[in-house]
This record gives structure tokens, C-alpha cells and sequence, in this order.
């Protein structure tokens, strides 16, 4: 059932599968539970995930985008610091392992050896089901809250979990990632409250003495103002024929939008700046929306950039900017 090395298309290739002969009536029924509980404002104090309908349903509802996006978290903490790479990872919440997967794929050459924390066991045994063959992981059933306590690991992930969390358990949980891993990855949606979560994770992991390596250029406070706005970026979602019937739509492929954080107890080399809105292309010029030390500012760079105006023309949403140099 599965490829032989973790990537999104080993992924999909497992999930497909998993799912074949689940009615997609059924599923579908179950997205639209999912749906509303997770569009919820009530903090849940039990497993969403109930049973092997409900996470396979998920599966086919969640892991692709949430794949994506934690692999964009990745793929800028692995710029800021290339040589470094985890030896362990603990995914807090990991649930069937979506997070998981784009660890794996991440370090590919040498992936971590992963616990995978969650207390839905419905999810826990369809995630040892997809990883069979494919991920050095271990799936362990635990209470996610502030009475949590992890091992110390090199890696901690934490994707799409805060929002199940009471305000309190969400303060405790990542204070204790922070106690335990030297590098930190939290990602939620990326909608005002997702990126209000990530802002509050940021302020305690740089309380505890991190550095934020990504998205943002520096450790200092947001310049966004509150309320007014919020940072969060865009990942492209291929979507498999059975995923657009469970979710209702007909395109290929889907843009899952997020917000995240990326920090460390070691050095790093943060971007100079990171494009936070998709770059405006007009006829010979593009306009970026940057986020720098300095605060928010927009550049705009013309063909009398030479080379740098190309790679303005290529730059996408969440890149770090300017290129470095080997690359104009």
C-alpha cells in the first residue's frame, strides 16, 4: 500500500488505499461533523476523533492540507538553520500522523525516529496503519493538555491542536515543548484566531529563551497590530478524486491557508525579511508586502532591478526575501 520513502505522494498513495470502498456518503456525513466542531469556539475536553469512520473521514478530509502545511513550516526552519537536522521528534497531538509524514520528508536523507502523542486510539491505529513500512515511529496514546509531560526530544511538533485546548492547557503545553525539544514548530489555521494562537505560543517559547528562526525576521514583537490584521501563509493541496467527493468540490487541487512559528534554542540565520501577502505582478514591476526587523514595509522592484526583478517575478507568498545571492 505504501511507497517506499515518505513524501505527499506516498502519503496520498496510503490514504487512497485506506479509503478504498469507504462510501463516500458516509464520509462525507462525518466531514460536515468534523467540520462543525472544528469551526467550533468551545474548547473540547474529549477526542474529536471518535472512531474509525469518523478518523477516516479525517484522513481523507485533513491529512493532505495539514501535510502541507507543516512541510511549509519545515522547509523555512530548515533554511534558517540547513545543517541542522533532528535525531528525535515528538508530534503532540499527531492524531494519524500528518505532521509526522512531513518530519519524515523533511529530513528524508536521515529522518528522526518519532512519538507520536494523541489520545484518540481510533487515530493512533489508523496512523500505524498508514506509516506501515514507511515511518520510524512509535504511536502512544496520551492525554493532550497541561498535565502533559514529554520526554526531551530534539524536535517538538504541535499542528492544528491549540484550538481543541482550554486558553490555560494551551500556556501549558507549550511550556512544556519548550522544556523539552531545542526546536519548536506550532501551526494553526491561518484565520485571525489561528494566528492570535501562534502570537501567544511565540510569546512564551521567546519567554522561554528561543529564537524564532520562522516566519518571522526577528524575536522582537509583531508589528501587526491588533485586530487590524493577521500573518499567515498559503500552501497548494493536490486533491485526490475521492477527496473532492467527500469535501464537495471539483478542483484539482485546494490552497490551504495557515500560520505558524518555528523556534529554537540554537543559532539560526532568520530570512532578512519574508514576503507575508502574494506578490502583486504588474507590467514591469512587482510589488511585495514585506515583514522586517525594522516592522512592515513594501518593496517594489522593476525591471531596472536586472536579475532581482526575475526572481520578484517568481517569488511567492512566504518566501524569504531577497534571494540569497547564489540564487540571482
Amino acid at each position: 500500500m505504501n511507497a517506499s520513502a515518505p513524501s505527499a505522494d506516498s502519503l496520498r498513495a496510503a490514504l487512497a488505499g485506506l479509503l478504498d470502498g469507504l462510501p463516500p456518503q458516509r464520509a462525507a456525513q462525518a466531514v460536515d461533523r468534523l467540520i462543525a466542531t472544528y469551526r467550533g469556539t468551545t474548547p473540547t475536553d474529549a477526542p474529536v476523533l471518535r472512531d474509525r469512520s469518523d478518523v477516516a473521514a479525517y484522513a481523507a478530509y485533513r491529512m493532505p492540507a495539514t501535510f502541507e502545511a507543516v512541510r511549509g513550516a519545515l522547509d523555512a526552519l530548515r533554511k534558517a538553520a540547513p545543517d541542522w537536522a533532528p535525531r528525535t521528534h515528538t508530534d503532540v497531538g499527531g492524531g494519524t500522523g500528518a505532521a509526522t509524514w512531513a518530519v519524515a520528508e523533511a529530513w528524508d536523507g536521515r529522518p528522526p525516529r518519532t512519538t507520536v502523542l494523541d489520545w484518540a486510539e481510533p487515530a493512533l491505529a489508523l496512523g500505524r496503519e498508514l506509516a506501515g513500512g514507511v515511518l520510524d515511529a512509535e504511536w502512544r496514546r496520551e492525554r493532550i493538555g497541561g498535565a502533559l509531560r514529554l520526554a526531551d526530544t530534539d524536535l517538538v511538533t504541535v499542528s492544528y491542536v491549540l484550538k481543541e485546548l482550554t486558553e490555560a492547557d494551551r500556556a501549558s503545553l507549550v511550556a512544556e515543548a519548550a522544556r523539552a525539544a531545542q526546536a519548536v514548530v506550532v501551526v494553526e489555521p491561518g484565520t485571525p484566531d489561528g494566528y492570535e494562537r501562534i502570537i501567544a505560543a511565540r510569546t512564551l517559547l521567546v519567554g522561554a529563551g528561543f529564537t524564532v528562526a520562522a516566519p518571522c525576521p526577528h524575536s522582537g514583537a509583531c508589528p501587526i497590530a491588533p485586530g487590524t490584521d493577521w500573518c499567515h501563509f498559503s500552501a497548494r493541496v493536490s486533491r485526490s478524486s475521492l477527496h473532492r467527493k467527500v469535501k464537495g468540490g471539483s478542483l484539482a487541487y485546494e490552497d490551504e491557508k495557515y500560520a505558524y512559528v518555528a523556534a529554537v534554542r540554537f543559532p539560526v540565520d532568520p530570512a532578512a525579511a519574508r514576503i507575508v501577502r502574494r506578490p502583486q505582478i504588474r507590467k514591469g514591476l512587482v510589488q511585495l508586502e514585506l515583514c522586517g526587523p525594522e516592522g512592515l514595509s513594501r518593496d517594489t522592484v522593476t525591471k531596472r532591478h536586472g536579475s532581482l526583478y526575475k526572481q520578484a517575478r517568481d517569488a511567492e507568498w512566504g518566501d524569504p526575501w531577497p534571494p540569497e545571492a547564489d540564487a540571482l
